[in-house]
């Protein structure tokens, strides 16, 4: 008789250690932590100051920045393994703007606890959220907010991924010396239509540093954007001779260009 209770009183506890183990892995396993990432805009060596300092491109020209703004999207991170964690789409929009402070700052959340070592992302909106309905495009993809400045084709239907404006003596008397340089497309669009390709991947390793997500802290990635690099990149610019680029051949050679504007500077711990 007490031999046939202990049977199924044996097998009840294996199975209730056995649902508890499981349990224990998959909360370990599904463990998360947080992530800001920095960006500090610069030009050259120089911080950039909207309407205020001077500074000179390659070609000489002297010029000053009104509006400096790029979107960053489809954040993924190395691993030490080799592997990437990708940012969630719905959690991986963020649009970077000189005049608010706020949005240089991008915090990500539900990242596996573990060790990374590079980070890479796109500059730009990728084909598949521009042509998704506008409900699934809200926040900064909203193209009707007024939260932040502009940074859609009403006329052309599509995002501007950088946006680079301000004076300089060389540009255009009949323009006001204004210069400007919008830049997007994505090679899709509408009724089978392609269009130019300006989407750029950007991939940053940390070298001989590490990131580690906890899920406690909230460690910080610092990185400088050279905005002289929309000048200075392997193809030179010169507003003498092209003060406004929108959607035109040689904003190719401009989203070559800002491909180079990005920089890893540091890995910080971060605070909770």
């Amino acid at each position: 008789m007490l031999r046939s209770l202990l049977v199924p009183l044996l097998a009840a506890a294996l199975f209730v250690w056995g649902f508890l183990a499981c349990h224990q892995n998959d909360v370990a396993a599904t463990q998360t932590g947080s992530l800001q990432l920095r960006f500090d805009n610069v030009v050259g060596s120089n911080n950039l100051v909207l309407n205020a300092n001077t500074y000179q491109n390659a070609a000489g020209e002297l010029f000053n920045v009104s509006k400096f703004n790029y979107f960053v999207s489809n954040i993924r991170l190395r691993r030490a393994d080799g592997t990437d964690f990708i940012v969630p789409q719905d959690k991986s929009y963020f649009l970077v703007e000189e005049e608010r402070p706020a949005s240089q700052t991008l915090t990500l959340t539900g990242i596996p606890v573990g060790t990374y070592t590079g980070i890479g992302f796109l500059i730009g909106v990728d084909s598949t959220r521009s042509l998704a309905d506008i409900s699934l495009r809200t926040g900064v993809l909203d193209p009707g907010t007024t939260d932040h400045d502009p940074m859609y084709w009403d006329w052309n239907t599509g995002y501007i991924f950088m946006k680079l404006e301000g004076t300089s003596a060389v540009a255009p008397a009949a323009q006001n010396h204004l210069f400007q340089y919008h830049i997007g497309g994505f090679g899709g669009g509408y009724d089978g239509k392609k269009t130019i390709n300006n989407l750029r991947s950007v991939a940053l390793p940390f070298g001989s540093d590490q990131l580690v997500i906890g899920s406690s802290l909230t460690p910080i990635i610092d990185f400088q954007t050279d905005a002289l690099q929309v000048f200075n990149g392997p193809n030179k610019l010169s507003i003498a001779q092209n003060s406004s680029v929108m959607f035109a051949p040689l904003s190719g050679s401009i989203a070559d260009n800002y491909a180079n504007m990005f920089r890893y500077k540091s890995v910080t711990a971060g605070s909770k």
